[in-house]
């Protein structure tokens, strides 16, 4: 019967095989399938985190919960598929008492979503050798000393968050690394810094430190861009930057008593950034690109320092390593009280090889004030107007004109048609590629940062709108 009939059990045994394929085809696919898990305790919301799988979901339902210790998470997903830790509403779950959320090794591919975080400071962190993390969405207002949000690893996303009403010791945000490396590949964008009380001068309470003299020398390549910093004074650093290779660009200082301070490190990008009321850029270190940024109304626009000891030569990382090489160019500085300036200090080594070229100085205080040793300095291409007076600025360096300004929509001023500054730039500087509102340069460039343009516009000052945990990705 066999022999007569081959086809009949050829046919049947085909389709047990093909049922028994899917079956285990399907069985490991149900295992690992993502999950969402909702929980509404820090007991169940541990497991959940123990147990996560990459692309699962694990939502805290709306609530206060009281932490006694860290939240820890050590989780592996992946690019496609990370594993999410989210409030169940944004800013309707929040977490106090003792612990935060530690992002600890072998973690990556982590999101912290949507909470709102007022347990002890210096909790909340991504550790070393955690990778491709994120914080977002989420209001800090942690409780004493310390800091809202430590990062150690690299290739980490701090974004969209709200970090306000800080009055301790410390930072809103504090960058570290492993070793002498500062963490690498970060991006920092579109958060709100609000309200940090001062702290009566002490050392140690920038809105964000990012980095420490030991990892000074390290390069970062990291992005701090589209913050907003309002009402923050803490220490005299508003932002410190201890790391090389920095990008700090379309950022808006308004309204706060701090320096913006390049205080170790070399070769950072400084550009695009707006600042009102407030003391302005500090630079240390060399290298540094500084152009296309906005200063109005500022007690001091822009500061060169008076370095008091040269890094390159054997200094403690510590000094205030002397500014070697930077380029200060393209920038508009409008009624501040002074304007580009460098301050005195006792046996101090000044600065070297600075060029301060193709900006435009309108109102307020002198062009430049300078005092300290100032070798080999260059000042082409600028334009001042209505300044008390040209200051320490030679002759050479400026032309004293209208640049015709006026301000716009976004309420900042612009050059107008019929301004020498129009295609008047001395260089085409190969670095320089856009202006103050993110619109592209195109030679010959125009002075000041405003270059005249029908480009669609990309940046402008920024309000609280624009920023923190409710604004729209």
């Amino acid at each position: 019967m066999r022999k007569k009939y081959p086809y009949i059990y050829l046919k049947s045994n085909i389709a047990r095989l093909a049922v028994v394929f899917i079956i285990l085809l399907l069985l490991p696919s149900k295992i690992l399938l993502a999950e969402t898990i909702t929980v509404s305790s820090i007991a169940d919301l541990q497991k959940a985190i123990d147990k996560a799988k990459p692309g699962d979901l694990i939502l805290l339902a709306d609530g206060v919960y009281s932490t006694t210790e860290d939240i820890a998470v050590r989780g592996k997903g992946t690019r496609e598929k990370p594993i999410i830790i989210a409030a169940q509403h944004t800013g309707a779950a929040e977490i106090t008492g003792k612990g935060g959320f530690s992002l600890q090794s072998p973690a990556a591919y982590i999101i912290i979503r949507g909470f709102k975080f007022t347990h002890a400071a210096s909790k909340a962190k991504t550790g070393i050798s955690t990778s491709f993390c994120r914080f977002t969405q989420n209001i800090f207002e942690n409780q004493g000393d310390g800091e809202d949000l430590t990062i150690a690893g690299s290739d980490q996303e701090v974004d969209h968050n709200t970090f306000q009403n800080k009055n301790a010791m410390g930072r809103f945000v504090a960058i570290r690394g492993e070793g002498k490396q500062i963490a690498e590949r970060l991006q920092i964008h579109h958060n709100y810094f609000n309200n940090f009380a001062s702290q009566g001068g002490k050392n140690g309470a920038e809105a964000l430190q990012f980095g420490l003299s030991g990892f000074s020398l390290s390069s970062s390549n990291s992005v701090v861009e589209y913050n907003l910093f309002e009402r923050c004074e803490g220490e005299n650093e508003l932002i410190s930057v201890k790391a090389s290779a920095v990008t700090l660009r379309y950022n808006t200082v308004r309204d706060c008593p701090a320096q913006f301070t390049l205080r170790h490190g070399n070769k950072s990008l400084v550009y695009g950034n707006y600042f009102f009321n407030t003391p302005g850029l500090r630079i240390f270190g060399d290298d540094h690109l500084i152009h296309s940024n906005y200063f109005e109304n500022c007690s001091s626009a822009i500061v060169i320092g008076n370095g008091d000891g040269e890094v390159a030569d054997g200094a403690q990382l510590t000094a205030h390593d002397r500014p070697d090489r930077v380029l200060i160019a393209f920038n508009t500085l409008v009624n501040n009280k002074e304007n580009i300036i460098q301050t005195a200090r006792k046996s101090g080594m000044g600065a070297t090889y600075i060029t301060v070229a193709d900006n435009i100085i309108q109102g307020g205080g002198p062009a430049a004030t300078i005092s300290g040793p100032y070798t080999n300095p260059q000042w082409l291409g600028n334009i001042i107007f209505k300044v008390k007076d040209a200051g320490n600025m030679p002759v050479e360096g400026y032309t004293t004109a209208d640049p015709k300004l006026s301000k716009n929509a976004s309420g900042t001023y612009h050059i107008q048609v019929g301004s020498l500054a129009i295609d008047h730039g001395s260089a085409a500087y190969p670095a320089v590629s856009t202006d103050m509102d993110g619109q592209p340069r195109t030679a010959p460039f125009d002075i000041g940062a405003d270059e005249q343009s029908n480009a669609l516009v990309k940046v402008h000052a920024l309000s609280p709108a624009d920023v923190g945990y409710q604004a729209k990705n």
